[in-house]
């Protein structure tokens, strides 16, 4: 059992970067355009605080025997914080103070959840509310891409919906899962499973609308753009599937 359990922990952390570095192509694209277009801060923002919750909740005296958790969710904060900073630094200024605004909001959120766990709770009560503020974000961020869901039935075609990704976030929510049922630990195995779940719902609706694939690429509207959370009001043009969808 504890062999099987590291196993599917070391599955779930190649999994994870994988997802965590996806949006590399979208942060190069940004660079070398010296403009943010129509990207939402926003999911980047999300997966930090995500990440910085499920690191905390790692550590051994939150939760014991958890620290595979620790190490991808930690990788993951480092890498998501470069990605907020790269944004802020070419964002309009309306956006630069809306994401700045966020980025505070989530770094109060988590010295509160570190503050509270360190000096208010002791033991199991401790891993509970970590868990529990874990697990939650967790849900929801494995639920963004919902919206692309929707979008991909509307249309009939998977253009912004890329295959690799779906199949990612299917293996690492899987892994994670496994991870979680095996150590007996429902706020890994919870909003994991949920992950899976959505991972294989996209790879469904894939197998469906793959033949479409581009078909709707110049019909696309503003409105079906901003349904992917990946557009902001005013003008730009939209990247194609290179939004974060998920994290561990």
């Amino acid at each position: 059992m504890d062999i099987a359990h590291f196993v599917f922990g070391i599955f779930g952390n190649a999994f994870g970067l994988f997802l965590f570095l996806a949006p590399i192509i979208t942060f190069k694209r940004i660079i070398v355009k010296k403009s943010t277009e129509k990207f939402s801060g926003v999911p980047y923002i999300m997966t930090l605080l995500n990440c910085l919750l499920s690191s905390w909740y790692g550590l051994p005296f939150v939760s014991p025997h958890n620290i595979l958790v620790t190490i991808i969710n930690g990788t993951g904060a480092v890498i998501e914080i470069i990605y907020v900073f790269i944004f802020i630094l070419y964002a309009p200024k309306k956006e630069k103070l809306k994401i700045s605004g966020l980025f505070a909001f989530v770094i109060t959120v988590f010295s509160a959840v570190v503050f509270i766990s360190l000096f208010a709770l002791h033991g199991n009560s401790r891993k509970v509310f970590c868990g529990f503020a874990a697990a939650i974000f967790s849900i929801i961020m494995y639920g963004s891409p919902l919206s692309i869901m929707r979008l991909v039935i509307k249309t009939k075609s998977v253009e912004f919906m890329p295959f690799f990704l779906s199949l990612f976030v299917f293996l690492c929510g899987t892994s994670w899962f496994i991870y979680g049922v095996l150590g007996r630990d429902p706020f890994i195995a919870v909003p994991n499973g949920v992950g899976s779940a959505l991972g294989t719902l996209q790879l469904i609706l894939y197998l469906i609308y793959r033949g479409n694939k581009g078909k709707n690429g110049k019909t696309t509207t503003e409105e079906e753009s901003m349904e992917m959370g990946t557009a902001k009001p005013m003008g730009g043009e939209e990247l194609k599937g290179d939004t974060p969808k998920d994290t561990c």
